[in-house]
């Protein structure tokens, strides 16, 4: 099972783990009151048996630390929310490969555009394909060759 909520709620609920074993509680009952796998409460129970309190603490998160901090993060948001051709490109499309451009000269931070991809989903960003659609499209005269033109050239059932 993956944990879910705040490091706070996550030690409240480690705590509350011990609590239920110091009651009785086998392993497994315990494991389905906090809704977490008999293993975890076995290993809470042993790192509290050996560092007490300190033992069921948050530990901090392993792997990389960000390259970009939340204020950091924000600050590009504002940036991609403007639109690209305020940024300065030649249309209103911003593609993964522009906005790691645009991370790389404002915060001279490097992304491959693939990673990029999953801190816009984490975030809440989602994909979206433009409509192709011709700028120059005239919706008048589209009609009209529907109307006019069309069954002219349309071959008789």
């Amino acid at each position: 099972m993956r944990p879910h909520g705040s490091p706070h709620q996550l030690e409240q609920r480690r705590k509350r783990a011990v609590a239920l074993l110091g009651k009785g509680l086998s392993l497994r009952e315990v494991a389905r009151q906090v809704g977490a796998s008999v293993s975890s409460v076995w290993g809470w129970r042993d790192a509290h048996a050996r560092e007490g309190k300190a033992g069921l603490a948050p530990k901090p998160v392993p792997g990389r630390p960000r390259k970009l901090s939340k204020n950091l993060l924000a600050r590009l948001w504002t940036i991609l929310l403007r639109g690209a051709l305020a940024y300065g490109f030649s249309n209103d499309l911003w593609t993964l490969r522009r906005m790691a451009q645009v991370i790389r000269q404002e915060f001279a931070v490097q992304y491959h555009p693939s990673h990029l991809w999953k801190i816009l989903r984490q975030e809440g960003w989602s994909c979206q394909v433009p409509e192709r659609r011709a700028i120059q499209r005239d919706e008048k005269k589209i009609a009209r060759w529907k109307r006019v033109e069309w069954p002219r050239i349309k071959k008789k059932g």
